[in-house]
């Protein structure tokens, strides 16, 4: 490298807060995610085709973890008791980062990428309509980079890869923490898609969850026969959800709830003997959560001395609220700006408009400008009112989300519009984006130890001053490793038909015989079953 172009990179990263990683270093660190570009298109497309529902991340994981543990990542399997969940983890001393992101698909979503308009590949097949095809090959990518300038320069330090298993059922991240994974984690970052490159510290505006199912069993009988011999479980569930409905008029404006009857019996003439309802609790304090969850318990053992029925609870999930490490944000977004963001070419522009406008959406570009820094201020009465389980992380180690540019301006989340772009240039370019901010904010934290206790001392003086870590999850409680099996059981092999073989298509798209940006699809491509 000229003297001259170390001069350009240092003006680059000159440090506006700490003291930030070598311009040289982090030159090779962001050549050594390029150079990997097209390993990130392969993870994207591939985990796309895959689309796993939570605690069913089979193929996916083994697929993950092939590739780390063919570059020198020791695996370990089964993490917290959950078949999907497992650790990748580099280096014998040093700081441990950790790095993670959600892997999983929404049930429904099946959508043909590169497609404007709503086309599923197989009814009733999950899909990434949350895009979480991409996070991981962001972290994978950085992870690499990292490693190899880390080991070229002989600097000490180590890594843990870890996936985000069923984020989207709350279901893993609090299991992860009471497991221990994260008992040796000097400062962890997380990654998740966006239509923006940015970062954040301190509340994030979301809310904390905790996800429950009520069982109410009665006694069947005959509905028109002797209907006075039976109790009807399902009369308990709906007077749980009425009570519940007349109840939440008088709680506080920061909570969302919500429900779904996952039971209410086989056919009317036969009254129910086991009935089940499914909530979701959502506040933005431990203690508001918890206020919620034993509400919600009240209730039901209320309607089930009510209808004479007998009521058991079953916790499925738990997310704690977010809170962003402030100094590791602030070394990131310098990072963001450094890097920019992609280079959207006119198909990428193209495609995104056609989605927008096939949809009905407000019509606006693809960014072109990192987004600002979000602080407390600039987030002052936000309610986004989502939960995002990584939060339990975040109350256990110094830790931030980045949001990298894989998807399209105003689609709609946990929807099929949300799946149109994650397979195509846009997804794939953002995904490179974002690990080239994970692995400079890594590489900051690898070699200025400042950052790291900068990181500690906020997170031990500043973000546990006025709240600590406390969840709902009891001894008992484990993860609910059974949700999606049946489905996927069922469903998996007329799945494998689309997988992606990047050995034989460049690209998930060309495979599947779509033209990018190509006119928005009205049926499956002929070439769609490789």
């Amino acid at each position: 490298m000229t003297k001259t172009s170390i001069g350009i990179l240092t003006a680059l990263f000159a440090p506006a807060v700490l003291a930030q990683a070598a311009p040289e270093l982090k030159q090779a660190t962001l050549a050594g995610v390029d150079k990997r570009a097209k390993l990130v298109q392969e993870m994207v497309d591939s985990i796309y085709s895959f689309a796993e529902p939570g605690f069913q991340e089979f193929r996916t994981s083994e697929y993950i973890t092939g590739i780390l543990e063919k570059n020198g990542f020791t695996i370990e399997r089964g993490a917290a008791g959950i078949p999907t969940a497992w650790t990748a983890k580099w280096g014998k001393s040093g700081p441990l980062i950790a790095l993670g992101s959600d892997i999983d698909a929404l049930l429904g979503l099946s959508q043909v990428p590169g497609s404007a308009t709503i086309t599923p590949q197989l009814a009733g097949a999950p899909g990434h309509g949350e895009g979480h095809n991409s996070g991981m090959p962001a972290v994978v990518a950085a992870a690499l980079a990292v490693k190899e300038v880390m080991e070229k320069n002989k600097i000490e330090g180590r890594l843990m890869i870890w996936p985000g298993v069923a984020e989207e059922l709350l279901g893993t991240k609090a299991f992860y923490v009471r497991s221990g994974m994260f008992k040796d984690v000097d400062a962890s970052i997380f990654t998740h898609v966006s239509k923006d490159l940015s970062t954040s510290w301190g509340p994030a505006g979301n809310n904390g969850m905790v996800s429950v199912e009520y069982q109410f069993v009665g006694k069947t009988a005959h509905s028109a026969g002797s209907p006075w011999s039976g109790r009807s479980a399902l009369d308990g569930v709906e007077l749980m959800n009425i009570a519940w409905n007349m109840r939440r008029e008088h709680l506080p404006l920061t909570q969302r709830s919500h429900y779904v009857i996952t039971n209410g019996g086989g056919q009317p003439n036969v009254v129910p003997g086991v009935g089940t309802v499914w909530y979701y609790f959502r506040d933005q304090t431990f203690a508001a959560i918890r206020d919620l969850y034993e509400i919600g318990n009240t209730i039901s053992e209320a309607a089930a001395q009510a209808t004479g029925t007998k009521v058991s609870r079953r916790l499925l999930g738990y997310a704690a609220p977010n809170f962003g490490n402030k100094p590791i944000a602030e070394a990131a977004y310098e990072n963001m700006k450094a890097i920019g963001m992609p280079q959207w070419s006119e198909a990428d522009q193209t495609f995104a408009k056609s989605v927008q406008e096939a949809n009905g959406f407000k019509v606006e570009k693809l960014a072109t400008e990192v987004a600002p820094l979000q602080t407390p201020e600039s987030k002052e009465n936000a309610m986004r009112g989502g939960s995002d389980d990584i939060g339990d992380i975040m109350w256990t180690v110094p830790t931030i989300t980045i949001r990298f540019p894989s998807n399209i301006p105003n689609t709609i989340g946990h929807n099929v519009t949300a799946a149109m772009a994650m397979a195509t240039p846009i997804a794939h370019k953002g995904a490179v984006t974002g690990a080239k901010a994970v692995a400079l904010t890594v590489m900051d934290m690898m070699t200025t130890p400042t950052l790291l206790a900068s990181a500690k001392d906020y997170f031990n003086n500043e973000q546990l001053k006025d709240m600590k870590y406390d969840p709902v999850l009891a001894p008992a409680d484990q993860p609910a490793i059974h949700l999606n099996k049946e489905l996927m059981e069922r469903i998996r092999p007329q799945m494998t038909k689309y997988y992606y073989n990047p050995k034989k298509y460049s690209s998930y798209l060309e495979q599947l015989g779509i033209a990018y940006p190509g006119t928005p699809a009205t049926e499956m491509p002929s070439g769609a079953a490789p």
